[in-house]
C-alpha cells in the first residue's frame, strides 16, 4: 500500500449545517483494458479511456449536520426516484473505505439521489459514472470545509476517492482521455487515481464518436468484482499484465501521432483479449452473444469495403462501442441504421462522443 496521508482531511471546527449539491459525471470506455486488481481497488496494469459525454449519472447529494457525531453512516438512497435497498450496502462499504480520508461523514444525515441517462445493466460502466458523481458531490462539500484545496488537488482526491468505490469510476472524473495505473512512461500517472492524458492529443481525436449497440440489456452474466478476482492464478494473467504495459506506449504513441491505422488495431485486440482472459479462466464465460459477433463481422466488412476508420470495443458484456473519427460520422451512422441495429436488442443504441468529465450542476 502506498502512503495516501495527502489525501486526509482535517475537519475544521465550523461544518456547513445542511445543502445540497448536484452534479454530473459520465461513464467511460478503456481502449486499452484494466481486468485484475490488488488490494484496495488497486489495478495489476494500467488503463487508458475516453470520458463519454451523455452517458452519465446525475447525483444530488443532500447533507444535514447531526447534533453528534454517528456510530455509523446515516444514508438514504434514491434511484431514479426510487427507493434501492440493494445499492445501499455498496454505498456502504465505499464510505467505510473513504471515511479514513473524509471524516467528516459521520457528522452528516445525507440524503443521496441519483439517475442516469442511459439505461440501468445496459453494459456501460454505471458504477464509473455512478460512484464518480458521488465522490464528486463529496468533494465538493469537502472543498467548502477546506476552501483552501487547490484545483488540482481537488481533482486528484476526487479520483482517488472514486476508485475506492470503482476502480474504473477513477477514470471518470476528467476527459477527453485519462491514464489509471503507473506506468514509467506516463509521466504523473499512479495506481491511486487517474490523470488526464498529459500529452498533446492529434486532432484525428477530437470529438471521437462512440455509438453503443445494446445487443443485450440483461443482467451482466458475471459481475466485474469476480471477472478481476478470476485473474487471481489465471494461467495467462502474467503475460496479460506485460501486454498490457506494452500497449499503453503503442497507444500512447498513437493518440499523438493519429495514426488510426494502428489505432484500430490495438483496441481491437485489447478488446478481444478482455474476452479472452474470460474464456480462459476458471470458471469460465463467454460474454459474447450471437449478435456481438455478427456486428464485429459486419465492421470489418465495412472497413474492408469503404476504407473507414471504424472500429469496435468491448467492456465485459455483449454490447459494442462503435467508434469512429467524427469526419465519418453521417456515413457510419447510415451504415449503423441500415446494417447494425437489427442485431440490437429493440433496435436500442446510445449515440455518445468523448467527452470532458465530472462538472457541478
Amino acid at each position: 500500500m502506498g502512503d495516501y496521508s495527502q489525501f486526509i482531511t482535517k475537519i475544521s471546527s465550523v461544518l456547513p449545517n445542511k445543502g445540497s449539491i448536484s452534479c454530473t459525471s459520465p461513464s467511460n470506455i478503456a481502449l486499452v483494458k484494466y481486468w485484475g486488481k490488488r488490494p484496495v481497488q488497486l489495478p495489476e496494469n494500467p488503463s487508458i479511456s475516453f470520458t463519454l459525454d451523455t452517458c452519465k449519472t446525475e447525483t444530488t447529494l443532500k447533507y444535514e449536520k447531526l447534533e453528534n457525531v454517528s456510530e455509523d453512516f446515516q444514508f438514504e438512497l434514491f434511484f431514479e426516484g426510487e427507493p434501492k435497498p440493494d445499492f445501499k450496502p455498496k454505498i456502504q462499504s465505499f464510505f467505510q473505505r473513504i471515511s479514513e480520508y473524509v471524516p467528516f461523514l459521520k457528522h452528516y444525515k445525507f440524503v443521496i439521489e441519483t439517475s442516469n441517462t442511459f439505461p440501468h445493466s445496459s453494459g456501460i460502466a454505471s458504477s464509473a459514472s455512478g460512484m464518480s458523481a458521488l465522490a464528486y458531490c463529496l468533494m465538493q462539500l469537502e472543498k467548502q470545509i477546506n476552501p483552501k484545496m487547490s484545483d488540482k488537488e481537488f481533482i486528484k482526491k476526487s479520483s482517488f476517492l472514486s476508485r475506492l468505490g470503482s476502480g474504473s469510476a477513477s477514470r471518470s472524473i476528467e476527459g477527453p482521455i485519462t491514464i489509471w495505473g503507473e506506468h514509467n512512461e506516463v509521466e504523473g500517472s499512479s495506481d491511486a487515481y487517474a490523470v488526464r492524458f498529459p500529452y498533446d492529443i492529434h486532432p484525428n481525436f477530437a470529438d471521437y464518436q462512440d455509438t453503443i449497440l445494446l445487443v443485450d440489456k440483461g443482467e451482466k452474466q458475471v459481475s466485474s468484482s469476480v471477472g478481476h478476482d478470476l485473474m487471481h492464478g489465471h494461467p495467462f494473467s502474467s503475460e496479460r499484465f506485460k501486454q498490457a504495459n506494452k500497449n499503453i506506449i503503442w497507444l500512447k504513441d498513437i493518440l499523438m501521432s493519429g495514426d488510426l491505422d494502428e489505432f484500430i488495431e490495438v483496441v481491437e485486440s485489447e478488446a478481444l483479449t478482455l474476452h479472452a482472459m474470460m474464456m480462459t479462466s476458471l470458471p469460465y464465460f463467454i460474454l459474447m452473444k450471437p449478435n456481438t459477433l455478427a456486428v464485429i463481422n459486419k465492421i470489418w466488412e465495412y472497413r474492408k469495403e469503404t476504407g473507414s476508420k471504424i472500429c469496435f470495443t468491448l467492456d465485459a458484456g455483449a454490447n459494442v462501442h462503435v467508434l469512429y473519427p467524427n469526419s465519418e460520422k453521417d456515413r457510419v451512422m447510415d451504415f449503423i441504421k441500415s446494417e447494425l441495429v437489427v442485431y440490437c436488442q429493440k433496435g436500442q443504441y446510445i449515440c455518445d462522443k468523448i467527452g470532458l468529465g465530472a462538472k457541478l450542476l
